[in-house]
């Protein structure tokens, strides 16, 4: 059931949708990283779900994660970080982008609301102009603050930072 979420191109994500237009459902649409899954992403992908029928996540490929967050990210390969969204019941289906932005899958499904987290601001919210053109909504949805994937990420580091260091001290 997790593989029938996943599509792997943008134009196979069309196709999936084209039976929930068809029957006018309402599609949402939202993208990031999604690295490593956290309290805050399970959140807003529930609260996103809750404005449409069908809900859609475009992670950004292991390429767009390195050039948006550095060499050593993603720390989960795009894959499996498809897999584990795809397996949240609040996601209907799942896609990867390779380009810096979700702006050509935007285009081509056309999603009736776009949202992204409270972080960013509906102007910065890229496909928003496309969207709002075509009569949908976009929406920033609730930020849950100190919850991130870089944080997660640091706490790991101090943390074996301060084994090393008791561990040279004994």
């Amino acid at each position: 059931m997790i593989n029938d979420k996943i599509h792997i191109t943008p134009q196979s994500l069309s196709s999936a949708l084209a039976e929930s237009k068809a029957q006018g459902e309402r599609i949402v649409f939202t993208n990031g990283c999604f690295d490593l899954l956290h309290v805050g992403h399970v959140a807003y992908l529930e609260e996103a779900k809750k404005l449409g029928d069908r809900l859609v996540v475009a992670l950004n490929s292991d390429e767009s994660v390195k050039k948006l967050k550095g060499t050593n990210r993603p720390i989960v390969n795009q894959h499996d970080r498809m897999k584990v969204i795809a397996a949240l019941a609040s996601v209907d289906f799942v896609t990867v982008f390779e380009d810096d932005t979700p702006y050509e899958i935007i285009k081509l499904i056309m999603p009736d609301v776009l949202v992204k987290g409270g972080d960013w601001s509906v102007d910065q919210i890229v496909g928003s102009d496309l969207v709002l053109a075509n009569g949908g909504e976009v929406k920033s949805l609730k930020f849950i603050e100190g919850s991130s994937t870089t944080n997660i990420e640091q706490k790991i580091i101090l943390g074996y930072l301060a084994r090393f260091s008791e561990s040279k001290q004994k």
